[in-house]
């Protein structure tokens, strides 16, 4: 069975929605950000700091090299990891690719905390997140599915993707929707 990868900007919920929907299936749940700080003994934001976005942006390829090669896992992956279609192409090898996205309102309220997010500690964050989201945006739309996550629970987008992957074969009856509560 394929991977089931979560791509889309920060602050739309991958992770929280992907620890759920791991949970949900019965699959391992591996957040790439999570994987490449393991695997280089620092923080991402350190990454930043010491050795710059390109630094961080082979790590990346490096570390999606490596998880496109699971097997029935769930993957979030960072916001960016859409930059380089070498990754996408690799994800989507043994993945059903599904894209978060989420109003700009939103993904500036989720994403407030400071110096967690070291692409948003530079200047006007509403300019930064506008600039980035635009420059990504069409390429989350390229995902096999895409749910809007700003006026959902996690509970609520993980149900809308098992209704997608139930739809399109991918649980082939093996996995029944939750019991909805009256």
């Amino acid at each position: 069975m394929k991977n089931i990868v979560l791509i889309g900007f920060m602050g739309t919920g991958k992770s929280t929605v992907g620890r759920l929907l791991a949970r949900r299936l019965g699959r391992p749940f591996v957040d790439s950000d999570k994987k490449i700080e393991m695997w280089h003994g620092m923080t991402i934001k350190e990454m930043f700091a010491q050795h710059g976005e390109a630094y961080f942006r082979q790590c990346e390829q490096e570390a999606i090299a490596r998880l496109a090669r699971y097997r029935h896992a769930v993957i979030a992956t960072g916001g960016g990891v859409v930059l380089l279609e070498e990754n996408m192409f690799r994800l989507r090898q043994h993945g059903v690719i599904i894209a978060l996205t989420a109003e700009l309102d939103m993904i500036l309220a989720r994403t407030s905390r400071k110096d967690v997010r070291p692409l948003l500690n530079k200047g006007e964050r509403e300019k930064t997140v506008r600039e980035l989201l635009n420059g990504r945006i069409e390429r989350y739309q390229q995902a096999d599915c895409v749910v809007d996550t700003t006026k959902l629970s996690p509970p609520q987008v993980v149900e809308k993707i098992m209704d997608f992957l139930q739809q399109g074969g991918y649980l082939r009856g093996r996995y029944n929707s939750a019991p909805r509560r009256p």
